[in-house]
């Protein structure tokens, strides 16, 4: 009698561990296609600094430094980084193009710039789809570090090597307030 028990015993932890290791893939999973939606969007932004730039190098040149900056910045090969290379990469880029764009508001010709509007527009649209794709990676995220860090899952979690993943974080530059001059 005591036998069966043990041997129920066992399989309902066998089912349990199971369970939970099969939750924490499908996490992983999330994680992983929300960050490749994301990465969309983010390598479209990246293909389109370059134009920007150049379009704006032609009415900044005295501005030469955060320009060369942005291109510095630009220049790395992205299908070469990993996951967290990019999120700390497209997070440097986010504060060089605020930069770039205060630029605009000090150049009225620029403004009037018909390829200026245009990827200007087309930039503001990659930056909407990215915070939207951010928001819905950070949260399958957060599910993820969640169910990885609490008891039980996170016996489960560690018995197969399931990590913690990087959350896609304002940096400080996103994080001030926005001042308004008349």
């Amino acid at each position: 009698m005591w036998f069966y028990l043990g041997i129920v015993i066992i399989i309902l932890i066998l089912i349990y561990i199971l369970v939970i290791f099969n939750s924490l893939v499908r996490l992983k999973n999330m994680v992983n296609e929300a960050f490749a939606t994301m990465d969309v969007y983010l390598k479209k932004r990246w293909d389109l600094i370059p134009n920007l730039v150049e379009t704006v190098k032609g009415y900044a040149k005295h501005e030469k430094d955060t320009l060369e900056s942005v291109i510095k910045l630009r220049n790395g090969v992205y299908e070469n980084m990993n996951q967290n290379d990019k999120i700390d990469q497209n997070e440097l880029l986010s504060s060089k193009i605020s930069r770039l764009m205060l630029f605009a508001e000090r150049y009225p010709d620029l403004k009037a710039n018909k390829n200026f509007l245009d990827l200007s527009y087309q930039l503001t649209k990659v930056e909407d789809e990215i915070a939207n794709s951010r928001k819905y990676y950070n949260a399958v995220v957060k599910k993820l570090n969640i169910k990885i860090g609490m008891v039980p899952s996170n016996i489960v979690a560690n018995m197969f090597n399931f990590k913690p993943s990087k959350m896609f974080e304002a940096n400080i530059n996103e994080r001030d307030n926005v001042k308004v001059e008349l």
